[in-house]
């Protein structure tokens, strides 16, 4: 065997993938200063980094003082420019696994097929609008971005948490984040649609109006990144060991369902904890409440692409379930946070093209423009096309492609040979075969005039933004309605509050005359704006006008079907000196078996004393915390405790704000006192003295000492629910 050959056998079985193989690569970059002398970048030890050398005691600093000189040249140039969009983000490493192989009969892709394999990734989540310093919790698309490190190289799903988007066509896309981002003239508002040139932009543009009303929403205030769907929003294709080529949409489905935050509470999130989205991903993974999604995926025959009433190549369209159910393959574990935010979170690179054998991309116009536009804004970004050596990025696979040069390279590659074909490397690095792992492009035959146009099967823009307002529960649409009276209310021009009106009387009058109602508006259905784009009969056009369509689709509402847990679930107990300590440590038990997270809110920080004598030590302060932080709240018996917690405002505050925002609230024996000095009303609790549990619109209160343990299953249902919306209607409480 020649030492090519060799070479080559012991690349391919270096070939071989489990769910540590991209941490072990990363060991070869991670340094730790732990027990270490301080250094230059050059490896020389230095004795004081707190005075630059200078000519006398007062004197000018001089220019041969190099450590000066390297440290601040290092920190000035320590910034790369932002992403332009999606530039907030958190990440977090973890791995995916198939379920079983089922998946081989419509892809050759073997991090799908093979449930003996753990491939490791990489997720982004993201805001899309905002800069790197603006909040979490704001109202806006979020970006879901997945880079698996497979045996056959590097796969990008990158995606986001709404199924559609708003243009059919990338070259609008400037366009579209021009007006949404804050104003050119004086850089207003920050990471907020709620501005007159965005709505101006949708108003005028109604293929914008499905993505629209998924953005207002409550999709677009989740929770927490753990409880949050992702889509590979593009139609791609699965392509299987015999070129058999079906049409598939990509779905990340959280195993904690899916659910959100309150409008109220994510502005106050906003000012008390920018990070908070953040924050949670981190210190749930911390803890070993690890993220779990299953990755699920919708098959279309090739045969079967224009039996629909739309266009499986329009990014502004679903595949209702009803008429294409998911197919689940495996799920997907994050269970490591970043070691350095900067060299992971922040320089990790994703592009749509970056493609396995297996997957393949479709005609999908937007995507298209994707497909050029994310390498050149990574080369913007690195100032380099050497990008993908950065740790982060970097495939645990060899790489081999003659690239030899350019800014920042950091392989050293040998030999003589950068190019192909070759004699003088006896032909290496060698070309593969299909059948030895090589990329292969699905063959598709294309044919036409050169137009700039779109076929007509793209000119429906309201049926499924319609689909959409049907599919909602009656809270779901109270809020979106909500949403439509802060971002409209917001934009000072009636003539665009009018128009968009309108176009919302093309989905649903219903809508239209709710959110007129609330910006002093009368519904004009003649100032409807008519579909904009040049389009053209085509075949599709013409086969997809008798196509299947639904009316409503109960799966893309939140509500519906919803998943009930209290894993992970932060409870608030709010405590003071005399406490019941027997209520509460059986309380914390209950919650804690469940997999919730149960933390003491007290005045101060400090060691309480129970009645009985025992102690306590508080997690958080009134100051540093708030109702916004938690998922539920639980006051527990003890006269004296519940006496002092009577006289404080920002316990009371505490309770009125967590029943106006329909969480879960809990309370026993003395604790009952403290909810009836509240301004919590309309529910029923357990006055009498021997009054057994009473549950009432997520309020559940027990005052006999005897059925605690009944209490705490009962509570733990409550906050199950996530939200109690059937007490929606508080406006007496001042929160």
């Amino acid at each position: 065997m020649s030492t090519n050959e060799r070479k080559n056998k012991g690349e391919m079985s270096s070939r071989k993938v489990d769910e540590n193989s991209k941490n072990r690569q990363l060991d070869e970059f991670r340094e730790d200063s732990k027990d270490q002398f301080m250094t230059t970048d050059q490896g020389v030890r230095v004795n004081h980094v707190d005075d630059s050398l200078k000519a006398g005691f007062r004197g000018p600093t001089l220019m041969e003082d190099f450590l000066f000189r390297e440290r601040m040249t290092h920190f000035d140039h320590e910034s790369i420019p932002e992403r332009v969009v999606h530039a907030r983000g958190s990440g977090a490493h973890g791995f995916f696994q198939p379920y079983n192989d089922s998946m081989k009969e419509f892809t050759k892709a073997k991090f799908l097929t093979d449930p003996n394999v753990k491939t490791p990734l990489f997720v982004r989540f993201s805001t899309v609008v905002g800069s790197r310093g603006s909040a979490d919790t704001v109202r806006d698309v979020r970006g879901f971005a997945t880079k698996f490190y497979t045996e056959e190289g590097n796969y990008d799903l990158v995606g986001n948490n709404i199924p559609v988007f708003f243009i059919q066509d990338s070259i609008k896309f400037p366009d579209l984040v021009h007006a949404i981002k804050p104003r050119p003239d004086h850089e207003m508002p920050q990471a907020s649609a709620a501005h007159d040139t965005f709505w101006d932009f949708a108003s005028l543009m109604p293929e914008t109006t499905h993505m629209l009303m998924w953005v207002l929403s409550d999709r677009a205030i989740p929770r927490s990144f753990r409880m949050m769907e992702g889509f590979g929003v593009h139609t791609f294709r699965f392509i299987n060991a015999a070129g058999k080529a079906r049409f598939v949409k990509f779905h990340w489905r959280p195993l904690l369902g899916t659910h959100s935050l309150v409008w109220d509470e994510a502005q106050k999130l906003n000012g008390k904890d920018p990070d908070w989205l953040r924050r949670d991903l981190w210190e749930a993974i911390d803890m070993g409440d690890y993220p779990e999604f299953e990755l699920a995926v919708q098959i279309v025959e090739e045969e079967d692409e224009f039996k629909f009433n739309f266009d499986l190549l329009d990014a502004t369209k679903i595949i209702p379930e009803e008429l294409v159910p998911l197919r689940p393959i495996g799920k997907m574990t994050l269970n490591r946070n970043p070691d350095n935010f900067f060299a992971e979170t922040e320089q990790v690179a994703f592009h749509p093209g970056n493609l396995v054998p297996g997957i393949d991309v479709t005609n999908d116009p937007l995507l298209q423009g994707r497909l050029f536009s994310y390498v050149d804004t990574q080369i913007n970004r690195f100032n380099s096309a050497n990008f993908a050596e950065v740790p982060i990025n970097r495939p645990v696979v060899p790489v081999h492609n003659g690239q030899g040069a350019g800014f920042m390279r950091q392989t050293i590659n040998k030999g003589k040979v950068n190019y192909w074909p070759n004699s003088l490397a006896e032909g290496h690095p060698k070309l593969a075969s299909e059948e030895e792992g090589a990329y292969v492009h699905h063959q598709e035959k294309v044919e036409g005039h050169k137009v700039r146009a779109r076929s007509e099967s793209f000119k429906d823009h309201f049926s499924q933004a319609t689909l959409f307002w049907n599919s909602m529960t009656e809270p779901e649409k109270k809020h979106l309605v909500e949403a439509i009276h802060f971002e409209l209310g917001k934009v000072e021009t009636i003539a665009i509050r009018e128009r968009m009106v309108a176009n919302f009387n093309k989905v649903a009058p219903d809508l239209a005359q709710r959110a007129a109602e609330g910006l002093g508006i009368e519904v004009k259905p003649e100032m409807a704006t008519e579909t904009t784009g040049n389009f053209a009969k085509d075949k599709a056009s013409e086969k997809i006008s008798e196509g299947k369509s639904v009316s409503e689709s109960p799966a893309v509402s939140m509500e519906i079907g919803k998943v009930e847990s209290a894993k992970s679930r932060r409870v608030a107990i709010l405590l003071e000196d005399g406490y019941n300590h027997d209520e509460v440590m059986a309380i914390k038990q209950a919650l804690q078996s469940e997999g919730a997270q149960a933390k003491i809110v007290s005045k101060v920080f400090k060691n309480l004393k129970s009645s009985t004598g025992e102690e306590i030590a508080v997690d958080k302060s009134h100051i540093t915390t708030g109702s916004i932080m938690f998922d539920a709240v639980y006051v527990p018996g003890g006269q004296a405790s519940v006496e002092a917690m009577k006289k404080q405002g920002d316990v009371l505050h505490f309770l009125n704000e967590a029943f106006k925002h329909c969480k879960a609230i809990g309370a026993s024996r003395e604790g009952i006192d403290l909810l009836l000095a509240s301004d919590v009303a309309g529910v029923q609790v357990a006055e009498e003295a021997s009054a057994d549990i009473v549950s009432d619109k997520g309020v559940v209160s027990a005052r006999a000492a005897a059925s605690l343990d009944a209490f705490g299953a009962s509570f733990l249902e409550a906050i199950k629910k996530h939200r109690h919306w059937n007490r929606e209607e508080k406006s007496m409480v001042p929160a």
